[in-house]
């Protein structure tokens, strides 16, 4: 950014102090604070000795001569405030945008691999897994967008204890065939079985009976859980087709079957795994881990989801050779992963870059959810429940909402509601569950966008006299021709930390900060609109803040599908 004043700057202070430094240019919120802002005196001050007033008066002495600058001067005790010219915001402007397009595929580079979702087989999606799913496929997006390869890999639930207390229930209660069961049914059973078990001891060991079964090959109940696979998973894709989700590789746990026993072997060998209680085969780490050991098999000798999560590390970096895995799992799973980092590192793995993305727990105003008791809250349920809210909402501002297509319209607001109303919060948090917060026409919310876009797009249908070349600035307009006024200098300079925005949502795993940016985006364009003609400016103005105008619907799109979010063209 600002290519000529931060060369200016490394000089004066390279010549100065003879130290090499890079300049970072900030964005005062306050226009009576400059277009960009300089803090390199204060950091600077205590390495070279010196005053950092004095050392600001010295950068404004030498960036007051550069060509982009019309006003300069120091602030406190050591910022440097700068107004830049009409031509170095467009440049500037320019190459932000460019910087926030999307780009090419780095095809030499190795993949990231994110996963995310994670559903159970047998159970239909809950809304907890909205978080999960829309967190993953955020990032998922995010790292396509900066030109990473990348894997969008949903880990399925279809192993497990489970499957034998289903088969269970199946061949106790089932009352028909299992090609003939649908999600709602296999969770009735798995409830029932629960219930039952509260007062018969027998079922528990029958579960690990049959499951141990499962595990040996039993053609009976492999077909059973064949089956139950591929109805969930049509079942899902509906919703995940809403969510506007998809993934390129959707194994299950079953599929590590086979590459299980490698990986236990040379745990084995390496004396990493070891006999422990019962004959359980453990995984001890050093005393300063503060871990506790790692359960690798049963003492009945049957494996567990750490044997699987193993065998998956060892099959991802031996097929992909990722740069990148990223699981998105819920803050409860910490300690696993923990464990499966350390016990991959004890092996003499060489891992990738490696992160449990964390996530909080969501709550509820007004309801509990727990699948064994049977009150699972289940998430297509939510997205419909989003778009009748949001069909009540249009009701409501019929006045100011145009649309061709309601139905259309109370999806796209519906759905983006509540995926918006996830990820514009801090995943680290706890999520409280706010239907009026998320289809706020007001606040922070999906509905806020997609109507600061479609205002947008308005006044763009509205234009009937294209502006000419000479008009938009192509041609070179001097600094009295166009007079940019504090609001749009505020949006301009906000347009120009769109591609900031997405690096720090995408290095940090953290897309509320991209909704933020958004959020902050809307905010000024409705402020800039609120004050500024557009249509009935003239000259070079005129085409400037359509120019504006333009950018800021085509940055709210962009950034809006970042996010999985559709954004309506009229609304």
């Amino acid at each position: 950014m600002l290519p000529s004043l931060t060369a200016r700057a490394q000089k004066i202070i390279h010549d100065t102090f003879d130290v090499d430094v890079e300049p970072q240019w900030q964005f005062p919120r306050e226009v009576a604070h400059g277009d960009v802002t300089l803090s390199l005196a204060l950091q600077l001050a205590k390495r070279v000795g010196k005053n950092p007033k004095e050392i600001a008066d010295l950068l404004r002495t030498g960036l007051e001569k550069d060509p982009s600058v019309i006003k300069i001067e120091v602030a406190g005790n050591g910022y440097v405030n700068v107004w830049l010219s009409a031509g170095a915001l467009q440049s500037e402007l320019d190459a932000a945008m460019a910087a926030g397009s999307a780009q090419p595929i780095r095809k030499k580079e190795a993949p990231v691999i994110v996963e995310y979702s994670s559903p159970n087989i047998a159970k239909p999606l809950g809304i907890h897994h909205i978080l999960s799913t829309s967190i993953g496929q955020a990032i998922a997006n995010l790292y396509q967008h900066g030109g990473f390869k990348v894997i969008h890999w949903n880990y399925i639930a279809d192993w497990g204890l489970q499957f034998g207390k289903l088969w269970v229930a199946h061949q106790k209660w089932g009352t028909r065939s299992v090609e003939d069961y649908s999600l709602d049914d296999m969770l009735q059973l798995y409830v029932k079985f629960h219930a039952e078990a509260e007062t018969d001891s027998t079922l528990e060991d029958a579960a690990r009976a049959e499951f141990k079964k499962l595990e040996d090959g039993d053609p009976a109940i492999r077909h059973f859980l064949d089956v139950i696979t591929d109805s969930t998973k049509k079942a899902n894709k509906h919703i995940y087709d809403r969510l506007n989700v998809a993934f390129d590789v959707e194994y299950g746990e079953g599929f590590y079957e086979d590459k299980m026993q490698p990986v236990i072997d040379e745990g084995k060998k390496k004396k990493v795994m070891k006999e422990g209680e019962k004959g359980a085969l453990i995984v001890e780490f050093p005393e300063e881990s503060k871990l506790p050991p790692y359960m690798i098999l049963k003492g009945d000798g049957a494996t567990l989801y750490s044997t699987r999560d193993l065998a998956q590390m060892r099959y991802r970096i031996d097929t992909y050779h990722p740069q990148g895995i990223y699981i998105v799992v819920d803050v409860a799973q910490k300690l696993h992963f923990q464990q499966l980092e350390a016990t991959c590192k004890l092996l003499g793995w060489e891992l990738p870059s490696f992160e449990h993305v964390i996530f909080g727990r969501m709550s509820f105003t007004d309801q509990a959810m727990s699948t064994r008791k049977g009150n699972i809250v289940k998430l297509d349920d939510v997205l419909n429940e989003g778009v009748e809210r949001a069909k009540k909402k249009i009701d409501e501002h019929r006045a100011s909402i145009q649309t061709d297509d309601e139905a259309e319209l109370a999806e796209i607001m519906g759905v983006g509601a509540l995926v918006y109303g996830i990820l514009s919060q801090n995943r680290k948090m706890d999520i409280v569950f706010d239907w009026d917060k998320m289809l706020s026409f007001d606040g922070n919310s999906a509905p806020y966008l997609q109507y600061t876009h479609a205002r947008a797009r308005s006044i763009l249908r509205k234009v009937t006299d294209p502006p000419s070349s000479a008009d938009s600035g192509e041609a070179g307009v001097t600094e009295e021709e166009l007079m940019l006024g504090d609001y749009e200098r505020t949006l301009i300079k906000t347009l120009m930390q769109f591609p900031a925005a997405i690096a720090e949502a995408r290095e940090t795993h953290m897309p509320h900060k991209l909704a933020n940016f958004l959020f902050q985006l809307a905010q000024d364009f409705n402020g800039f609109y609120n004050i500024e003609p557009i249509l009935k400016a003239e000259g070079p103005s005129r085409a400037f803040r359509l120019r504006l105008v333009e950018l800021t619907a085509d940055t709210l799109r962009t950034g809006a599908s970042l996010l999985s979010i559709r954004v309506p063209d009229r609304m």
